[in-house]
């Protein structure tokens, strides 16, 4: 079965290839400190650590249910999004039905997917981006989930709500479409619509999202979805009781509070990504535009090559196959180290 790629410890590749420090632009993480306020929640909840923390998570879907403007009946909080999927592949799906997502793709939908018993399929993108018309036509009656990430791991592209609204208008009722917008908070300009209005509209969609990126609490392991309340109704049976824990809950919440904070990071992160793509573009013309916190280096078969000579440098990034290299956007001075080893490279 499919394995998800252990992350490289930076002391350990420090030591291997006698560096100073190294830059880790491989795991999409933010570069910054936490959020105001969430050490001292984090300290303060730590010393109720002997009870058990809240089956429910009503405070953090009552916080998440005002900020969005939704009904808390369709909220649902799991152990990172990732869990979330998992959770949805295992109450919807047979052994021998399908999953389908693009490829190259997020590397834990294979692997979810294999241990719910589900067969993994994939369909081919169109210059980086979601092929929407190559994922209708690879439905099939034993198709059961669909999952579509956007803004897109690896490759950083993004769907118009207009556009994914007409693929949705498209797609066979009986099939679960997951739209994992881990990185939603990163588009620029902000989307002038809340993909949280369409499960109204689309009872067969659930929206995904994640406290692991922008918010800066990948450590804690939260994640929710909004879908229509009988969607969520059934999929907190299938999550894990207890399994978002009473700190992650409270940092989730703490962080909700410092959104303009969070805000105001996610588009500094963004003038950074746009810079480095436009200064990188004058070698590999072909980087698509992204709208993650991260970036997509198309170099195909030169991939690994390239990866491992960053690495050596100093410069963790993350080769997918024979595609290319997705690079997370660190802090200014790390991007432009980073740069001038990339164009070294390139040259």
């Amino acid at each position: 079965m499919p394995s998800y790629r252990p992350i490289p410890n930076p002391k350990e590749l420090a030591n291997t290839h006698g560096l100073g420090r190294v830059v880790k632009l491989d795991t999409n993480e933010v570069p910054f400190g936490p959020l105001p306020g969430i050490t001292e929640t984090v300290a303060r909840v730590a010393d109720d650590a002997r009870l058990y923390p809240d089956l429910s998570n009503t405070a953090l879907i009552t916080q998440l249910a005002r900020q969005y403007e939704i009904d808390p009946s369709t909220v649902a909080v799991g152990n990172g999004s990732v869990a979330l999927i998992e959770a949805l592949i295992k109450g919807i799906t047979r052994p021998g039905e399908e999953v389908l997502h693009s490829q190259p793709a997020f590397e834990a939908y294979p692997l979810v997917t294999t241990v719910a018993g589900a067969v993994s399929v994939t369909a081919p993108r169109n210059k980086h981006a979601h092929d929407l018309d190559a994922l209708l036509t690879a439905v099939t009656s034993r198709t059961r989930i669909i999952i579509i990430c956007n803004p897109s791991n690896p490759t950083g592209t993004y769907i118009p709500l207009e556009e994914f609204e007409r693929f949705l208008d498209l797609v066979p009722r009986n099939i679960l479409v997951i739209a994992d917008e881990a990185y939603i908070e990163f588009v620029t300009p902000p989307p002038q619509r809340d993909s949280t209005t369409l499960p109204a509209k689309h009872p067969n969609l659930v929206v995904m999202r994640s406290f692991s990126k922008a918010w800066g609490l990948a450590a804690l392991r939260v994640g929710w979805l909004c879908a229509h309340r009988t969607v969520t109704a059934n999929i907190r049976k299938c999550i894990t009781p207890f399994s978002v824990n009473a700190v992650a809950q409270a940092a989730a919440i703490a962080a909700l509070h410092q959104a303009p904070e969070m805000r105001r990071r996610a588009a500094q992160i963004a003038l950074e990504r746009d810079s480095m793509i436009k200064e990188l573009r004058r070698l590999l013309p072909g980087i698509p535009d992204s709208q993650g916190n991260f970036f997509w280096m198309p170099l195909g078969p030169l991939s690994a090559r390239f990866a491992s000579s960053c690495e050596q440098q100093g410069y963790v990034v993350r080769s997918f196959g024979d595609y290319g290299v997705r690079v997370t956007i660190g802090l200014p001075e790390d991007n432009v180290g980073f740069l001038r080893v990339a164009e070294d490279l390139l040259n």
